[in-house]
């Protein structure tokens, strides 16, 4: 039962995630990684639940990205 009541937090949890600079010129990778995150020019945010997926995404574009927490 604790493992539904976690996932029910993490649920309400969310991330807003800003692209800073651009994903031109980069590796693959983390090309995709912003395509993947909605992320396509910068300055544009999304609003994206926070899980450990996505904070491993935004950990390998950290970088081009700023983070803001949302309750």
């Amino acid at each position: 039962m604790s493992e539904e009541n976690s996932a029910r937090s993490t649920q309400n949890k969310r991330v807003r995630v800003t692209q800073i600079a651009s994903g031109n010129g980069r590796k693959p990778g983390q090309q995709a990684t912003l395509i993947a995150l909605g992320l396509n020019k910068i300055s544009k945010s999304r609003e994206i639940v926070d899980t450990p997926e996505i904070r491993g995404m935004v950990k390998k574009i950290a970088h081009l990205v700023k983070v803001e927490e949302l309750s």
